[in-house]
């Protein structure tokens, strides 16, 4: 494999562990306003509590 290859599968691999955290915290209860505010962007689309 080349350098390259192995720079993407490795980045690939840190992007697919950010994907489960961050679907692991989205998936659990948000009972404070800020917690939901403070990580979110300010969308019209962003999730509210």
């Amino acid at each position: 494999m080349t350098h390259l290859m192995l720079a993407v599968r490795e980045e690939v691999e840190l992007l697919w562990e950010q994907i489960k955290e961050l679907s692991e915290r989205n998936q659990q209860p948000c009972y404070a306003p800020a917690c939901c505010t403070e990580t979110q962007p300010k969308t019209p689309n962003s999730k509210q509590c």
